[in-house]
Formats: structure tokens, C-alpha cells, sequence
């Protein structure tokens, strides 16, 4: 055991990447223009992190099943991923329903959308339109090369090929000790190279929250604030009582988990994007003492299948269309929102604005609520998806240390005392910015 040490609070990626929000906000503010001409700031730290998400999606899940000891420790450790996340997402659609009945944040607003929202609408609606369908959507976990899957960066499919090589690695067993060896170096290089590219959050944050507060303006929350204080509550009730519970059944503290995930959550908060954080989240639960292979598998699995927040969101966000647009959803009609959202929302990913299209994908398979209703929404989305983002980047590091304390695979004495502040384990070979804090 080693005590924290104290470091200068400037060196820190939490402070660092606070600054560069309040600039960013700063900056859109005083000058628009100015600002919402710094998005390529934030779409390029953005890039620079799902570059290597890929390969290290892939590093980790195959070395982590080469380890994991038989096949039928793997089939169970995804089989438990699953039930917790059809679990734990279909809880927050229906918080996210009940919420937005108890509000009625759209009655009576009936607000009409400015033309440019109406063809912005449009056009995520005609691509949710394209949206496939279950058979189709299972067809697409399966990548048509293996290249294909890396080169466009497609986690579900990388996950299937990660999967697959671990399992051949498995069988193998000790004639491939040296690929899985190399393997094994080639993710160490990989989350070092991710190391140097988290000194660049602060400008990302900067410029992704300039280019928001600039291009859509503070005065755009004004119209739509219920909603958007509706969807904001929801999403902190979700954490503080659903996830906490869970934590709390685990044998952890809600508070000191957050507080040992702070770095993360700023990043996503400045990004709007939680795979900005996969991989050092990724990093972070293993050193928390979850074991690696489970790490591997409930992390990527996760972003695709349980997004807590995006769940909450689309839940909120459709009956909110409905009810701005005059239309009576029926107690029936909200059971088929319901279940086409069980389905549509494990199609959403991780990235910037892929839940407003999920949700058009929705809309389109609905009748009752016109698709056109969208257009209310297009302003405060980006606003919105702060809130989404932060909560699936949560929800997915309880759901793994729920998976690793199901299976026997967390350390908790290990856990309680990282979060404690009283363990610094391998402190010098952490990424920038995630040395322990000071205890205050």
C-alpha cells in the first residue's frame, strides 16, 4: 500500500479540461462566429481517439479471453453482460416515460420550428428512414471483411472479431503464447499512445463547447428549458438511485466512484461524445480491480447495447414531440414507443449525435407522432447530449463492475481502497491527467 501524493492541482486533466469548457463556453458566447469556427478542435480530438479505439477494442478482448481459462467462463461473462443491460436499459426507458408523462414538458408549448430546423429535420429523418431493421441490424454486427470493420470503426463488429480471435487464441492455448504476448505489448503502446493524446482534451473540450454555444446560442435553451431540465433531472436520478443502488450492492460508494472517474466525465462533458473516454475507461476499471477479461468484454459490448442515457432521452424526447405537436399518445401508443425503443436504442452509438437519428428512426415507425415534430429539437440536442453522453459513460463503468462482481472478478478490497484514496498502484505508467487526486 502507498500513500497519494499531492499534485499540483494545474496538472491535473480534470482542472485542465474544466478551463477549456468555461473558455469554450466563453468564447461562443462573446463571438458566435468565432466560436462555432472552432468545431474542428473538438471533432479532431474526437477523431484521435476513435482512431485507436479499434485496435485496442481488439487487443484487450482477445488477450483478455486467451486468459480467461474456457470457453464456458466467456459464454457466461457475456451472457450476465446481457442480462444486466436488458435490465438496466429497459428500467431507464420506462423512468424516462414516466418522467416525461409527470412533467408534460410539451403541452400546450405548441411551438412552430424555423425553416432551417425543418430541413435539418428532414434530414435526420430520412436517415432514420434508412434504418435497418432487426434481421437487418444482426446482419450488420457481421463486418464484410475483417478490414472493413477497423477501417470504419464499427465497435459491435470489432467486438464479434475480437471475440472470435480470443476464442481461436483459447483453443490454441500454449502454441500461440507468443501472439498473445505480442498482443499484450501491442495494447500497453496502444493506451500510451492514448496517454499522449489526452493532453489534448482541454483544446478538444474547448473547442467542441465554443462550437456549441456559438452555432446554436444560449438563448435556444430558453424555449425548450422544461425539457431539457426534465431530461438533465432524469439522467442525475438515474445515476444517484438506479446505478447507486447497484454500486451500493456491490460493495461501493457512489461518490467516491464518481469521483474517481472525474477525468472521464469532464472529457465527455466538454466532447458531447462518451467514446472519447472508452479506452482510458477502459483502463481505469481494470486498475479499480475489475479483471481484464470482463473489462474487455461488458466495456465495447456496452456502448452498443446499454446506453442508459440515450435510453432515457429518446423515451423523453419522443412523447415530448408528441406532445408539442398537439397529438394524445394512448396509454397503448406508449407501450409501442416503448418497444420499438428497446430495439432502436441498442442501435445507437457512442458518438455526437447518433441519438437524435435513433430517435428519427423511431419516430419513422411510428405513425402517431409526426416525424416533422423532430425540427423542435434540433437546437437544444447538441445541448442535450452532454446529459446522454455522461450517463452511458456511468452507467457502463457500474455495469462493469456489477458484471465483475457477479462473476467473482473484482477485487473489492483492491476497489475500496483506490477509492478510498488509500492504494496508488503503478501510479508513473497512467495516461496523462489520471495520477490520483490529492485527498482534501
Amino acid at each position: 500500500m502507498q500513500a497519494a501524493t499531492r499534485t499540483p492541482f494545474y496538472k491535473n486533466l480534470y482542472f485542465q479540461v474544466l478551463i477549456g469548457i468555461a473558455a469554450g463556453v466563453l468564447l461562443g458566447f462573446l463571438a458566435p462566429e468565432r466560436g462555432a469556427a472552432m468545431r474542428p478542435l473538438g471533432d479532431g480530438f474526437i477523431k484521435l481517439v476513435r482512431m485507436l479505439i479499434a485496435p485496442i477494442v481488439f487487443c484487450t478482448i482477445a488477450v483478455g479471453i486467451a486468459h480467461i481459462g474456457s470457453l464456458k467462463e466467456v459464454g457466461r461473462v457475456g451472457l450476465r453482460a446481457f442480462v444486466y443491460f436488458e435490465v438496466v436499459s429497459t428500467l431507464a426507458l420506462i423512468i424516462g416515460l414516466i418522467v416525461v408523462n409527470t412533467l408534460q414538458p410539451g403541452s400546450g408549448l405548441n411551438v412552430t420550428a424555423a425553416a432551417e430546423d425543418v430541413k435539418a429535420a428532414a434530414a435526420y429523418g430520412a436517415a432514420g428512414a434508412q434504418s435497418p431493421g432487426a434481421v437487418a441490424l444482426l446482419l450488420n454486427v457481421i463486418p464484410p471483411t475483417a478490414v472493413d470493420a477497423f477501417a470504419r470503426g464499427d465497435i459491435l463488429q470489432v467486438l464479434v472479431l475480437s471475440v472470435l480471435a480470443g476464442v481461436a487464441l483459447l483453443s490454441l492455448g500454449r502454441r500461440v503464447q507468443g501472439l498473445v504476448a505480442l498482443l499484450d505489448q501491442a495494447s500497453q503502446a496502444l493506451f500510451a499512445i492514448i496517454g499522449i493524446v489526452m493532453r489534448l482534451a482541454p483544446i478538444g473540450a474547448f473547442g467542441a463547447m465554443a462550437f456549441t454555444v456559438g452555432k446554436y446560442g444560449i438563448a435556444t435553451l430558453l424555449s425548450l428549458g422544461k425539457l431539457m431540465a426534465g431530461v438533465y433531472a432524469t439522467c442525475l436520478l438515474f445515476i444517484i438511485i438506479v446505478l447507486g443502488l447497484v454500486l451500493r450492492f456491490c460493495g461501493l460508494r457512489l461518490l467516491a466512484f464518481l469521483r474517481y472517474l472525474t477525468e472521464e466525465i469532464l472529457i465527455v462533458l466538454g466532447t458531447s461524445s462518451s467514446e472519447s473516454a472508452l479506452p482510458r475507461l477502459m483502463l481505469k476499471l481494470e486498475r479499480l480491480g475489475c479483471g481484464k477479461p470482463v473489462v474487455g468484454l461488458v466495456v465495447p459490448a456496452g456502448y452498443s447495447f446499454n446506453l442508459d442515457g440515450t435510453a432515457i432521452y429518446m423515451t423523453m424526447a419522443a412523447v415530448f414531440v408528441a406532445q408539442a405537436s398537439g397529438v394524445h399518445l394512448s396509454a397503448g401508443d406508449q407501450v409501442s414507443v416503448l418497444a420499438v425503443l428497446l430495439l432502436t436504442s441498442k442501435g445507437a452509438a457512442g458518438v455526437t449525435g447518433s441519438g437524435f437519428i435513433t430517435l428519427a428512426a423511431t419516430l419513422a415507425t411510428i405513425p402517431a407522432i409526426p416525424p416533422a415534430g423532430l425540427a423542435l429539437l434540433v437546437g437544444v440536442d447538441r445541448f442535450m447530449s452532454e446529459a446522454r453522453a455522461i450517463t452511458n459513460l456511468i452507467g457502463n463503468a457500474v455495469a462493469t463492475v456489477a458484471v465483475a462482481r457477479w462473476e467473482g472478478a473484482l477485487d473489492l478490497e483492491r476497489a475500496r481502497g483506490i477509492l478510498a484514496r488509500d492504494i496508488v498502484d503503478d501510479a508513473s505508467d497512467i495516461p496523462i491527467g489520471d495520477q490520483p487526486h490529492p485527498v482534501n
